[in-house]
């Protein structure tokens, strides 16, 4: 893909740096941006990158988006001081760039320009590519949440969870842990897996190869074509958004799956022991149980109402 237009990478903090007009999103946690992968080498104009906190995913995107620029175009990379920005400078300095470096708002912000020869290019590239876990069987990327290993959460949840029959999803499905499971038994007839992560989906899609799988790339939030009327939902739900601790993030996704449920349906989730998700459960289910706890998580399994609830209107007298 050749761009004829400036690109970005990410969401860039508002008055930070300046974003051009008509920008093409290149960051695989929008639905529906370009991959950045896929950009053909040499061929944009201008690159903004908000780069990752994660060191071999930041050092594989900053590649990525020098590998897409012409030979002397402008690159601006900026991240938070805390989640990788004292290292910019240096990192796109060995990549072989003369850069020029800013302090905003407790952000480091460098701006270069894409040199004739970039060093390194292909070991940083190489390093953040997807690859199989051995020990897992499964494919994973780096960047992607708990990328090279199964989280606590989620292997109590698999430690719990039932034979799920019917239609169901995997709500943040990630790269695919938990839907393995559910299909591992035929009793379950279509799931959909729903990220926002479009590297996440990939992955599921090579973990999960099955004809009984619908890949969803979508923000949870904000989506409105979630599928209705399903017999079961699981998920392990973020409860962080760009880092700092966001409750109100895990709630939408119950808020949400109880949407997606037939009456009588069930939710399966995990949860850290400290999120009081209960006050968002207790009302959009009849049942509520506390399957399991252990390790600084607990588990749930929620059922809605087989009917809707007739609450009697109050008598007035005259």
């Amino acid at each position: 893909m050749t761009l004829s237009v400036p690109a970005v990478y990410g969401h860039v903090p508002f008055g930070l740096v300046d974003v051009p007009a008509g920008c093409l999103q290149c960051s695989p946690l929008v639905p529906g941006s370009i991959a950045l992968g896929d950009i053909t080498p040499a061929s944009c104009a201008e690159f903004i990158v908000h780069a990752p906190a994660s060191t071999v995913e930041r050092r594989y995107v900053i590649a990525l988006a020098l590998r897409a620029l012409m030979p002397g175009a402008p690159l601006v990379v900026l991240a938070a001081n805390d989640k990788g920005g004292t290292r910019l400078a240096g990192e796109l300095t060995a990549f072989g760039c003369v850069i020029s470096a800013d302090h905003k708002r407790h952000h480091r912000i460098i701006t270069t320009t894409r040199p004739e020869t970039i060093i390194g290019l292909d070991d940083a590239i190489a390093a953040g590519l997807p690859r199989l876990l051995p020990d897992l069987g499964l494919w994973s990327q780096p960047g992607l949440f708990n990328w090279d290993r199964i989280d606590p959460g989620t292997q109590l949840l698999l430690d719990h969870l039932p034979v799920l029959k019917g239609r169901g999803a995997d709500l943040g499905c990630g790269f695919g842990v938990l839907s393995r499971a559910v299909l591992a038994h035929g009793e379950c007839m279509h799931l959909t897996l729903i990220d926002i992560d479009q590297r996440a989906l990939a992955m599921a899609a090579r973990n999960v190869p099955s004809e009984r799988v619908t890949l969803l790339w979508a923000e949870v939030r904000t989506a409105k074509a979630l599928p209705t009327s399903l017999d079961f939902v699981v998920m392990n739900p973020p409860f962080h958004d760009g880092g700092a601790e966001d409750r109100a993030l895990g709630a939408t996704f119950i808020e949400k799956a109880a949407a997606m449920l037939r009456p009588g349906g069930v939710l399966w989730m995990t949860a850290n022991r400290h999120l009081p998700y209960e006050a968002t459960l207790t009302p959009l289910f009849q049942t509520v149980d506390q399957i399991a706890q252990a390790k600084g998580f607990k588990i749930y399994s929620a059922h809605k109402a087989t009917a809707a609830v007739k609450v009697p209107r109050p008598r007035v007298r005259k």
